[in-house]
């Protein structure tokens, strides 16, 4: 057993010692998942020494501060880091354009398109000189890394304060990326022998052509919560795992509602720790729920659920402030589960109010809340005359012959009553 360990252990380094080339995908939003993938296979190539990190890009953009963490990785990486925008149709934009332009090598593939990177911020009212200094800051950050690069900096600057987009052809042209590829084996080629200055100046040889490529993968815990990071299935997580908790505790004991409703529930605070969130929204959600329940206990033809609708859906809205539609809960989404989540919430609380106003009224059952006449004086023992019948009763205060009683629970033969007065 430890011979075939160590065989292993062998095989595995051996392979790493190869891998000479590691490739890492990213396909979808900038975010703080997005950064420790990155991270990570950075560490993994420098560790097993590997001749260059080839990150295929596209991106509709993300967080700033994601970004910026992911730049910093870039440009302190001891191997030097190649991005490709493709395959063809791909995007780099908003934050991806950032990140296109602190690679050692930056390439396109036909039919793409990178800039648009303007600062955005969502749901703040910012008077013109807050809006000039974060346009400014993020004008220096493009312009400090297309210098060191040797890149066009009027271009890259461009591409932020007029959120100018360029395909690649025009990339090409205007010196912000190197070259375009139609694919990674023509892309190392074309990189093979070229020597790339390095972030700090230093130079090196780029050897990556017919050299082994091995996809680095994201870990499962990064997968799942890649998935989650997308806002709308964040609100639909949340919706779902209110209703279930919503029916749990109007059915107590079900069991199987609270489960799904509290893992739903803890998923989405998980993600939502992750993002740009407004905690306020949760307010509007509970008040929805509010309404729903108060449209099933009076008449108001539908005013209440409508309103509970309407703040569901405007809890939605405001839920993730993200700096790109991407990250921001679609209006069709909201509206769709808010009038799915409130019919559902309405239907299970009229059951509840119905089952409540009406209770039993046969048998035993029925009797209890019955109000009756203490034929003898009742304490420990007595007598009472309650729906048509003669009763064995039993109280625990005192109560005198002729009074009115009420039933509270019934033992056998026997009446437990209060005086009703």
């Amino acid at each position: 057993m430890k011979t075939a360990a160590l065989a292993l252990l062998a095989l595995l380094v051996a392979a790493a010692a190869h891998a000479d080339v590691v490739r890492v995908k990213v396909d979808d939003m900038i975010h703080p998942v997005s950064d420790e993938y990155l991270g990570r296979a950075i560490d993994q190539a420098a560790a097993q020494k590997a001749d260059a990190v080839l990150i295929e890009l596209r991106t509709p953009g993300g967080l700033e501060t994601s970004m910026r963490a992911i730049v910093e990785k870039i440009i302190k990486s001891p191997v030097p880091v190649i991005i490709w925008v493709g395959p063809s149709g791909s995007r780099a934009a908003s934050a991806g354009f950032f990140i296109l332009e602190a690679a050692d090598v930056a390439a396109m593939a036909p039919g793409t398109n990178t800039g648009a990177a303007h600062p955005v911020i969502i749901g703040q009212k910012l008077d013109d000189v807050m809006k000039m200094k974060l346009q400014n800051d993020a004008a220096a950050f493009i312009r400090s890394i297309a210098q060191r690069r040797g890149r066009n900096v009027k271009a890259a600057e461009s591409g932020v304060r007029e959120a100018k987009s360029f395909t690649e052809d025009e990339a090409l042209a205007n010196k912000l990326i190197e070259v375009v590829a139609a694919n990674v084996p023509s892309l190392l080629k074309w990189a093979d022998g070229k020597t790339v200055k390095r972030f700090d100046g230093t130079t090196t040889v780029l050897h990556v052509a017919n050299k082994p490529v091995v996809n680095y993968d994201m870990s499962l815990k990064e997968r799942v919560l890649s998935k989650l990071m997308d806002p709308n299935i964040i609100f639909i997580l949340l919706a779902i795992g209110a209703l279930a908790l919503y029916a749990e505790f109007n059915h107590p004991g079900a069991i199987l509602p609270g489960v799904v409703g509290a893992i739903a529930v803890v998923l989405a605070v998980i993600a939502l720790n992750l993002l740009p969130t407004r905690y306020a929204s949760f307010a509007l959600i509970l008040v929805a729920f509010i309404l729903f329940a108060l449209e099933a206990k009076y008449v108001s033809y539908g005013i209440l659920g409508a309103g509970g609708i309407l703040c569901m859906v405007l809890g939605a809205m405001m839920l993730v402030d993200g700096p790109i539609p991407e990250m921001r809960v679609h209006f069709l989404t909201a509206i769709s589960v808010s009038v799915t989540i409130g019919l559902i919430a309405i239907f299970l609380m009229t059951l509840v109010v119905r089952a409540y106003k009406n209770r039993v009224a046969t048998g035993s059952e029925g009797m209890i809340g019955e109000i009756g006449f203490a034929r003898t004086s009742v304490a420990q023992d007595g007598k009472v005359f309650v729906h048509g019948e003669l009763w064995n009763a039993t109280a625990r205060t005192s109560i005198a012959e002729g009074a009115r009683v009420r039933v509270r629970a019934i033992e056998g033969l026997r009446v437990i009553v209060e005086q009703a007065d």
